[in-house]
């Protein structure tokens, strides 16, 4: 009996030390975890796009060995939707997250959703970025920041020179810049083109459309979410009556954008420009690699030289770890590091400092014949303001697109427009 006893003893003593080891060997799947040097953590950051922050992740954690940064990259709609449903459900947020600037005014409704940045010390480094950049970010009284900023896209005039050779215009950039300096010569030189050499100027009524659009401060909405397109004065209708105009000329192409036939049309050189953000040049490296030496970059008129897409870094209230999260945003978006992320993927720099970097500066393309075309879009990006575009701009756009594609289809414009009008007021009645 006494022997049956002990062994019941001995056994219990084996499964309690048993348990402990297993219970160790957990731990290390937990997002916060004991480590030698204190607390391991890890930061769930949500990402959309071809960002190459992987290569800069790798880089900060060996600088700081108890933090863990896990990447997610999804689409753009699904990234947002994704962590709009999650912010709405108050689970299931990242501790991180990439806001895109067409998306952010969705998520101002849900301010409370987000860590103040400000509360983490951002107005140290409010001077390292361009006003307009930064102050979109910001709410209404400048006392709430709602992300840190990342890349931007200052448009450029994209041209094809041998199109603009074989019509008897200049093809150097500077003299292109002169040559088009106001609409007035963008439409002049259009004409041009399309008389010498039966090819359109611009290759979509999307791209003539944003011409105008994307240099208006407001557009569709006003700050107090009033629609704007109706009201006199409002250029929105401006840039519609244009790109219509200008495909009456017979100046704008049917290439749907980002389609097989657009990028066709690109390596073809089926049109003569494109009216395109920094961030366009690795579309276009991507998809009409035959196209290679067969544009320049210029600087677009001042009416034109709009800001097209960029992104913010953002924390949701979410996380339990802001000050560790900051920390990390600050590090990544540092102006240094804008420079890794222009050189790696060409995310154009937000911050003015890597302008005067030599290795932005001296950076060439070969696909645009080695011309450095940065040093244009960053002269552009010191032209722009600061615009509003309000919380349900993509779905107002979409409608304006959809009118703008079946008038050129043959549709009467005018009555495309009313249609527009209507269904947008119908979205937003809702």
């Amino acid at each position: 009996m006494k022997l049956k006893k002990l062994l019941i003893a001995s056994l219990s003593i084996l499964f309690i030390f048993i348990v402990a080891a297993c219970s160790s060997d957990n731990s290390s799947d937990d997002s916060d975890e004991a480590s030698g040097d204190g607390e391991k953590i890890t930061l769930d950051f949500w990402l959309f796009g071809a960002t190459g922050y992987e290569e800069l992740v790798k880089e900060y954690e060996k600088q700081n060995e108890n933090i863990k940064i896990k990447i997610k990259t999804s689409e753009t709609a699904d990234h947002h939707n994704n962590l709009f449903t999650a912010l709405s459900a108050g689970s299931g947020a990242p501790d991180i997250a990439a806001l895109e600037l067409d998306q952010l005014d969705r998520f101002r409704d849900a301010q409370d959703r987000f860590v103040n940045l400000y509360d983490m010390g951002a107005d140290d480094v409010k001077g390292e970025y361009l006003d307009w950049k930064w102050e979109i970010a910001e709410n209404d009284d400048g006392k709430f920041l709602m992300g840190l900023p990342t890349d931007i896209g200052p448009k450029g005039l994209y041209y094809r020179l041998d199109v603009f050779e074989e019509a008897g215009l200049p093809t150097t950039p500077e003299e292109v810049s002169a040559l088009i300096a106001t609409p007035e010569d963008f439409k002049e030189a259009a004409i041009q083109i399309k008389e010498k050499t039966g090819k359109p100027m611009v290759a979509s009524m999307e791209m003539m459309y944003r011409a105008q659009l994307d240099a208006l401060e407001e557009s569709y909405f006003d700050k107090e979410g009033n629609l704007l397109i109706e009201e006199s004065g409002n250029g929105v209708k401006e840039a519609y009556d244009l790109a219509i105009e200008m495909n009456e000329l017979g100046l704008v192409g049917n290439y749907a954008m980002w389609s097989a036939e657009w990028a066709s049309g690109v390596d073809n050189g089926d049109f003569a420009v494109e009216l395109g953000a920094a961030w366009f040049k690795g579309w276009m490296e991507s998809n009409a690699p035959e196209a290679t030496g067969e544009f320049n970059i210029a600087t677009l008129p001042t009416e034109y030289s709009g800001n097209w897409g960029g992104s913010y870094i953002s924390i949701p209230k979410e996380t339990k770890h802001a000050e560790e999260a900051y920390e990390f945003v600050k590090w990544l978006v540092s102006p240094e590091n804008q420079l890794e992320s222009f050189k790696s993927n060409g995310l154009f720099p937000s911050a003015p400092a890597v302008y005067d970097m030599a290795e932005f500066k001296e950076a060439s393309d070969d696909y645009f014949g080695g011309q450095s075309t940065q040093t244009v879009f960053a002269e552009s990006a010191q032209k722009i303001g600061k615009v509003y575009k309000g919380k349900d701009y993509t779905s107002v756009h979409d409608e304006i697109l959809a009118a703008l594609v079946n008038s050129q289809d043959g549709a009467d414009a005018e009555k495309e427009w009313t249609e527009a009008i209507k269904r947008i007021k119908t979205k937003l009645d809702r």
